[in-house]
């Protein structure tokens, strides 16, 4: 079984990183490869899709992210995808759908060519990790093992409690700002790839993991999208971090043991668990 193998006291094991390129289409992707030394056949392969709000984040600012998803049990590719608003949707999700079936077709390059393959991100990220679980199920491939969502940006009206909690609202917040550079226009919206909180049709989709937190701007879309995804019969596991946890600014910290993202790389870890292939 694809399983981690690493335990929980043994968190601070060595990550290693080197820079390469997905041969994908329409363009080559520059990639970051995370992986602890030995990780080989008993390890899964994630795309991970870094944080920010479309417009900013960059390799460097998910690091952290991408380092506890290797410590769970992976061998990690994190994506250095086009930023808007020079890039928009939907040519951002097609570029790493690109990569994504790239990916799929040399996974044994990268891990092994029977690797469970997973997509991952935190905020902008998340979005477009859930929009490939939708692309994928839809164009009938690559087939994903799970998606796993970390404080996804999920709905574009970013008028939930917990984002007005956050001293966001429609004008001057960045979450805002990002979506209107994302998408261009309002219209776009209701695409499902655009806003996959607002998906009429959810089943059939990878089993999701999603992780947010008590005091996580993007706590209440990740909340009713483990419901909605629930309700359409997806296997689902849904946490939400105690407060004070600093989330979002935590994906930018160093998983120190016993911070949120150590408490995030165990649920990973269990979630590799639950979803590997026997």
């Amino acid at each position: 079984m694809f399983a981690s193998q690493i335990a929980t006291t043994e968190r601070q094991i060595a990550v290693t990183r080197r820079d390469d390129v997905i041969a994908a289409k329409p363009a080559a992707l520059p990639v970051r490869v995370y992986a602890v030394e030995g990780a080989g056949k008993g390890h899964a392969l994630v795309m991970h899709l870094h944080g920010g709000t479309f417009n900013d984040g960059s390799l460097a600012s998910g690091e952290a992210v991408a380092t506890i998803l290797a410590r769970a049990g992976a061998v990690v590719v994190s994506v250095d995808y086009p930023l808007a608003p020079e890039h928009r949707f939907p040519d951002v999700l097609e570029a790493v759908f690109g990569g994504l079936l790239a990916l799929y077709k040399t996974r044994g390059r990268w891990v092994s060519k029977s690797a469970p393959l997973y997509v991952a991100g935190e905020e902008a990220g998340g979005n477009l990790a859930a929009a490939l679980a939708m692309m994928a199920r839809d164009r009938q491939g690559p087939p994903l093992a799970g998606q796993i969502l970390l404080s996804p940006m999920l709905d574009s009206c970013v008028g939930t409690y917990s984002l007005r909690e956050a001293s966001a609202g429609p004008v001057g917040c960045r979450w805002a700002d990002g979506w209107h550079d994302y998408l261009g226009s309002p219209d776009k919206a209701a695409h499902p790839y655009a806003a996959p909180l607002g998906a009429s049709r959810l089943s059939g989709l990878a089993p999701a993991l999603l992780i947010t937190a008590e005091d996580d701007p993007m706590r209440d879309e990740c909340a009713s999208y483990a419901c909605r995804l629930q309700e359409a019969g997806v296997a689902v596991s849904h946490h939400v971090q105690s407060a004070p946890s600093n989330w979002p600014g935590a994906y930018a910290e160093a998983p120190e043991e016993g911070s949120c993202l150590c408490l995030a790389c165990d649920h990973v870890s269990q979630f590799f668990i639950s979803t590997a292939p026997s």
